[in-house]
């Protein structure tokens, strides 16, 4: 089985720099590593340092009036991924290592379901910051993470059905092509910030895709900064929000609009939410 990574990137080049130490250093190194840079022209010279130069393809999208393309980043590195020969890509966010056996995992949970299509999905832990920042996380601390709380972490090798769409995210998640054409891949019509994974939980749902929780197909996130709720997205999240809801029925980043909503900054209407100008 050839096995990918697609990696999407704008800035975050020391995250990028330490997911490419954390997969070379795998139990399984991937075949191949597919980045899209979006609008970042340094992603290149990142790649080209790094322990997976000679595994790795850079591709480059351009920002969307100051917005990030999330998804029309995301499928391009998985149609780049298939059209290089892939069997399985596993998407894995710039701001997360692999834990030593998450490609394994995932490659030995893909061989188990091939008679049928489904969503592998990984767990994820959460790093606090590395005492040295410049020298990354020592293994004690990364040995000291543990999943998130709000979704299933089976034990090493086993696999749960995914039962609640609303759970998957994007963060680490594996497909093969079949899977993947049933998705659709992401919808670009979601554009910046917010929706666009959540939406595809609900595209694997509605096309009647198993997704399993793969135990020990460990995703490590790196901390970093975060604006809480993010303003900066309102916008993107009223969008996006919106559209989801209408293809839907329910919308989604309530947590994040309820924050927007202590703030002044958006209001309830009898079909959601909007803007407070």
């Amino acid at each position: 089985m050839r096995v990918s990574v697609a990696t999407v990137v704008a800035g975050r080049h020391e995250h990028l720099a330490r997911q490419h130490g954390s997969l070379r250093r795998g139990e399984r190194v991937p075949d191949e590593v597919v980045v899209v840079s979006m609008g970042d022209p340094g992603v290149a010279d990142v790649v080209a340092d790094g322990p997976l130069a000679a595994r790795s393809r850079v591709l480059e999208v351009a920002t969307e009036d100051g917005r990030l393309p999330l998804a029309r980043a995301r499928n391009l590195a998985v149609d780049e991924a298939w059209r290089r020969g892939a069997d399985l890509v596993v998407l894995l966010d710039v701001d997360c290592l692999a834990a030593p056996r998450m490609l394994s995992r995932y490659a030995e949970a893909a061989v188990r379901h091939a008679d049928a299509p489904a969503v592998l999905c990984g767990p994820v832990a959460y790093l606090p910051p590395a005492r040295d920042p410049g020298e990354g996380y020592a293994a004690d601390e990364l040995a000291a993470a543990r999943p998130h709380a709000a979704r299933p972490a089976p034990a090493e090798g086993e696999l749960l059905p995914v039962e609640d769409w609303r759970l998957f995210w994007s963060l680490s998640f594996a497909v093969g092509p079949a899977a993947w054409r049933a998705l659709g891949g992401f919808d670009e019509a979601y554009r910046g910030y917010g929706g666009e994974d959540t939406d595809l939980g609900q595209r694997a749902r509605a096309a009647g895709l198993p997704g399993w929780w793969v135990g020990g197909a460990l995703a490590l996130h790196q901390w970093h900064p975060v604006e809480d709720p993010p303003v900066r997205h309102l916008d993107d999240i009223l969008r996006n929000g919106a559209l989801f809801a209408d293809r839907w029925g329910w919308w989604p980043m309530e947590g994040w609009l309820t924050a927007f909503e202590e703030r002044g900054l958006v209001r309830r209407t009898q079909t959601g939410w909007e803007g407070v100008t």
